[in-house]
């Protein structure tokens, strides 16, 4: 509700302005973003990859002081006062002269000054590589394109076999290292991600998963996986004089992987990739005892990329297509639909339906999204170009079947690994507006959104919750993310004030991966993790309720991602110019929770920030 022409109306336009006008405060060195962001305002200029590499700046280790505060500042919209207190108190004895957090501090700052970046590679172990549930919807996003001008299996093959050549167009510059160097404010920021997402593949552990990239080998992959009606084919993809092959000999292949796959009656191997990772680890060790299927594996886990040729999808409203392509996308829509037709442990894989529905899931260990925004970017521009090079006249060898012997043990794996998914997902396109509208203003778009989930959250709950957005530091050497606090003392007083104004603040900042630094250099020490970081305050400000990522993207698409809690919700946004694409999932599980009532609560709260700035004097502004 929006009281205009009174003071709680003022209230509102000067608590708006003077969040978004600034931003959501970030430190220092920070790019805006998400870990599916690209930065769309980077410049690029020419250049080879790595030449500028050693002139990218370290990441530093925050002071101590400094993050105690503003984690003391992030916690006071989310906990109650006599936790705050408690908390207060466990910061005042981690900061004392001569205690542990010291001990910590030096540690971690010494490990700084002998490593190209202290965070990361704890942050891919933490983050990704040591958790242990699926990667499908709980750790692997997805994408969908859209909607392609083709309903049948002709049309799925053309487009296809465009889609590989463009991979392949990408990949040159990648291995020429003619791909020009991303800049940022007139900063250099670090490709090194760029050489992560082709040819790698995650291997199950029993207790801790590995990433390897066959990329950098000394034979690197020829050759892509193609995956139809549940049966893997090795698809080689250079001719033998090293050129890439054309859009028509891939159009030739993929009619034959697709006739020697006609029947949909092969075991679904690709859904064990599904499973809790413990789970995977112990069948995956039960699956390569046998020497074909090692093989085989070991053909899917080199390829450059896997292609997933799907069958129709189930046939919904136009209202639900996109929510419905995002669930075939994100987890391919159980072991009844297209779950099977995956290897969700590539770092990527394409998806093209027969119906046209078409997109893409990745791994996220290897790497953030800039890589795999900017690809797929190149690739739906390249599809949409007229085919320039004729094909040579030679003769193509088959594409080579990957076999898999399955024991009773395994078959009882693949069944265990067919369980219904739990996700509740809502695809929206808000169409009052995009992102012009707050530039009109001189606001921030994604700080505009990022308020408006803000009250969209309070209306349906009233409290604010702990909000992850993602920050890229990729403007350090090996940098990845760190977390801006979406919900602060700021936005709180604003969601509060909107509908019954009373406070007003301003705060917010990232001190996320430095806490973790602390506690990893504890462990590395076999030192007792700092009770600060035991406490219940510290499990509420990693309870992400909200999870968000801004995800810009040159093509008109949208990304899904589950959420990271049980009862919580995974928001991720597309802002073009003049609409802005959504996409909330929640657990159907979950009956605190629902992706369609968060959707249209955000559409109001849009709508309602948009009634307070245009009925406020311009003067005021």
């Amino acid at each position: 509700m929006i009281r205009c022409g009174s003071q709680s109306f003022c209230l509102n336009v000067i608590s708006l302005i003077s969040l978004l006008k600034v931003g959501m405060m970030k430190p220092c060195g920070f790019v805006k973003t998400s870990f599916l962001v690209k930065p769309v305002s980077a410049t690029r200029a020419a250049g080879r990859y790595f030449t500028h590499q050693k002139g990218l700046p370290c990441l530093p280790v925050p002071t101590l002081q400094q993050t105690c505060e503003r984690y003391l500042a992030a916690l006071e919209p989310i906990v109650e006062a006599d936790e705050l207190k408690h908390t207060k108190g466990l910061l005042e004895e981690f900061q004392r002269a001569g205690g542990l957090g010291e001990r910590l501090q030096r540690g971690l700052e010494k490990r700084a000054s002998k490593t190209e970046n202290w965070l990361s590679q704890w942050w891919v172990q933490v983050a990704y590589l040591d958790y242990r549930l699926p990667v499908v919807v709980h750790s692997s996003p997805g994408l969908v394109l859209p909607r392609m001008n083709f309903s049948d299996k002709k049309g799925q093959i053309r487009f296809a076999a465009k889609l590989i050549a463009g991979v392949l167009d990408f990949k040159t510059m990648i291995d020429n290292e003619t791909l020009p160097v991303e800049y940022l404010g007139g900063k250099p920021l670090c490709m090194n991600q760029y050489y992560e997402v082709l040819s790698s593949c995650r291997i199950p552990g029993l207790k801790r998963d590995l990433v390897v990239n066959h990329a950098k080998s000394s034979r690197p992959p020829k050759h892509i996986t193609v995956v139809h009606n549940f049966q893997f084919f090795v698809l080689d993809v250079y001719n033998s004089d090293g050129t890439p092959l054309t859009a028509d000999q891939l159009c030739v292949q993929l009619e034959r992987i697709c006739s020697a796959s006609a029947n949909s009656n092969s075991e679904p191997v690709g859904i064990l990739t599904t499973q809790h990772r413990d789970s995977w680890g112990k069948a995956y060790l039960n699956l390569i005892k046998d020497k074909t299927n090692k093989e085989s594996v070991l053909a899917i886990q080199r390829s450059i990329f896997t292609l997933c040729l799907d069958g129709a999808m189930p046939r919904v409203s136009n209202e639900l297509y996109r929510s419905c392509a995002a669930i075939q996308m994100l987890h391919g829509g159980g072991s009844q639909w297209n779950s099977g037709n995956r290897w969700f442990d590539k770092t990527l894989q394409f998806i093209v339906g027969e119906d046209g529905a078409c997109g893409a899931n990745y791994e996220h260990a290897p790497a953030e999204g800039p890589p795999i925004v900017a690809l797929i970017d190149h690739v739906v521009e390249y599809t949409r170009k007229p085919e320039m090079v004729r094909s040579p006249m030679v003769p193509l060898p088959m594409p080579r079947k990957l076999d898999f012997h399955i024991t009773p043990d395994i078959k009882k794996d693949i069944e265990e690994a067919k369980n219904t998914q739990d996700l509740d997902m809502r695809v929206m396109v808000f169409g009052h507006f995009g992102k012009n509208f707050p530039k009109a203003h001189k606001m921030s778009p994604d700080a505009f959104i990022q308020m408006a989930l803000q009250l969209a959250y309070y209306r349906m709950y009233q409290q604010c919750c702990a909000t992850y957005e993602s920050a890229s530091l990729r403007m350090f050497r090996l940098g990845r993310t760190d977390t801006i606090r979406s919900a602060s003392r700021a936005s709180a007083a604003f969601v509060r004030a909107f509908d019954d104004p009373s406070k007003q603040a301003i705060s917010g900042q990232a001190i996320d991966r430095h806490l973790l630094g602390l506690k990893m250099q504890a462990i590395e020490e076999n030192l007792s993790v700092p009770d600060v970081l035991k406490d219940a305050a510290y499990t509420k400000a990693l309870h992400y309720r909200l999870s968000t990522s801004q995800v810009p993207s040159q093509t008109d698409c949208v990304m899904c991602f589950g959420p990271v809690v049980p009862n919580g919700y995974g928001v991720c946004y597309n802002p073009m110019n003049d609409h802005i694409n959504f996409a909330v999932s929640a657990f159907n599980s979950c009956k605190e929770t629902a992706a369609a009532q968060l959707a249209q609560a955000v559409v109001d709260a849009l709508l309602d920030m948009r009634t307070l700035l245009e009925q406020a004097p311009r003067a005021k502004l």
